[in-house]
């Protein structure tokens, strides 16, 4: 079978399985921490959530150098040209580097300034949540270094490293947890400080992992220590340009989910608590879905490195249709065992009642949205940045906005109106993402 008759089920299912793997795996391991952290009082649980909010929002401007990168590599891969791959590798880690240091020094100076700005009323949560990012800052750099360098490794297709590294980071990080949280086997008691401790540690010996790896050539990539102390400007610029349409995309879409909690809030603590067991749920789902996401952005860049258009769009549709099966399973298995999905979260009898109610639309929500997800993934390896920001501008503005309060507040529609809208935005740019996939913009797109 010659390469363009080659089915890519085989690539789609190699690439993208590690990559669900690795990135449940973090998921999982903050919703435990959660539930450890919240075994000490509720403070804690509310001031450590949101250093966690403000530790993850950092994140999305990091990923400006992941995805720029990343885009350019997988087009240098696809060509077979490992040496502009490297330099790119390097480049997006000097940029990373400097960044890293400038943010340590943001949550350790920054952080109680943060909390005055939104005018915490818990005390004992600002001194937890305080607490927690300080320590955090002590790791900042090595901790966004190998964000970095594992986004752009997995988006290369490394999904089996990075995999690797990923599970031994969370595997110390939650077997540090109790020890250092609640003082077990001889260790001190420092609570929310053990917990930042725990994933210092373990995403520092990661960061060493992942080093060892772009070292070793076990790896796609190879990190040069002569280009990694040698920036080039030119390759700055195109970082920057291809990565910040990502970076407010990413913002746009994180604005509008407060915009959803925001009104889950305006109906009620019962309607809240529910909202935040479904948001937790479908975060875990949906970091599986971005390894089809991942795949599919991969392969569609390879091919499109390699001028093998046909492939490209081969890859995106096959990876569109394993989307597919896995939302369908997905559903049903939300609905069939919905209260167990909702007892792990909470034995709140309302708050279970209540998402029996509404469970079935967040779970019709997932396939279209597993669908979406290799979509906007077939785009970023088209390089088609600008379209995916600007729909998430519309997007987030027509349906979050306006949208979510019309169904909850005007139609009386209360929880169920704000996974309505989730489900009707999914289908939406589902529809016009395959549409815009299909036209092939990148025709005539030169990254370099």
């Amino acid at each position: 079978m010659s390469a363009s008759q080659k089915s890519p089920l085989k690539d789609v299912l190699k690439t993208s399985l590690p990559a669900a793997i690795d990135l449940s795996s973090q998921t999982v391991a903050w919703l435990i921490e959660a539930i450890f952290i919240g075994h000490l009082n509720a403070a804690a649980l509310a001031g450590v959530g949101f250093a966690l909010q403000v530790i993850i929002l950092t994140f999305t401007v990091v990923l400006t150098f992941v995805v720029g990168a990343s885009i350019i590599i997988v087009r240098y891969l696809g060509a077979n040209d490992s040496w502009n791959a490297n330099h790119v590798l390097a480049q997006a880690l000097i940029l990373g580097t400097i960044l890293s240091f400038l943010i340590a020094v943001l949550w350790y100076f920054g952080g109680a300034q943060i909390f005055v700005i939104i005018k915490e009323k818990q005390p004992l949560a600002k001194g937890y949540s305080i607490q927690y990012i300080k320590t955090i800052s002590y790791f900042g750099p090595l901790i966004i270094v190998n964000f970095i360098a594992l986004g752009i490794m997995r988006m290369a297709g490394d999904t089996m490293i990075t995999m690797k590294v990923s599970l031994f980071a969370n595997t110390v990080h939650l077997s540090l947890d109790p020890l250092l949280i609640f003082g077990l086997a001889g260790f001190p008691r420092l609570e929310a400080q053990g917990a930042a401790i725990a994933v210092g540690i373990a995403h520092s010996l990661a960061f060493f992992l992942t080093l060892y790896y772009l070292r070793s050539r076990k790896s796609v990539l190879f990190l040069s220590f002569r280009e990694y102390t040698n920036p080039n400007f030119k390759t700055f610029k195109r970082l920057f340009k291809l990565g910040v349409p990502t970076t407010v995309e990413q913002l746009v879409w994180a604005s509008g989910q407060l915009i959803l909690s925001f009104y889950a809030a305006r109906m009620g603590i019962i309607v809240l608590a529910t909202h935040q067991v479904f948001v937790r749920i479908q975060s875990v789902l949906t970091m599986g879905f971005q390894g089809f996401g991942l795949a599919s952005m991969t392969l569609v860049g390879k091919n499109i490195g390699a001028d093998e258009e046909h492939q490209a769009m081969r890859a995106g549709k096959v990876a569109g249709r394993v989307a597919l099966l896995s939302g369908v399973i997905i559903a049903i298995l939300l609905m069939i065992f919905h209260r167990y999905w909702m007892q792990i979260f909470t034995d709140n009898a309302e708050v279970v009642r209540l998402g029996a109610t509404v469970v079935f639309i967040l779970a019709l929500v997932q396939i279209p949205k597993a669908v979406n997800i290799v979509f906007t993934g077939n785009l970023r390896g088209s390089a088609d940045l600008t379209w995916l920001m600007f729909l998430a501008m519309f997007s987030v503005f027509v349906f979050e906005f306006i949208g979510a309060y019309v169904l909850s507040f005007v139609f009386n529609l209360s929880l169920m109106g704000l996974w309505i809208t989730q489900g009707v935005d999914e289908s939406f740019r589902l529809t016009v993402n395959s549409w815009r996939f299909r036209q092939k913009k990148w025709r005539g797109k030169k990254l370099f």
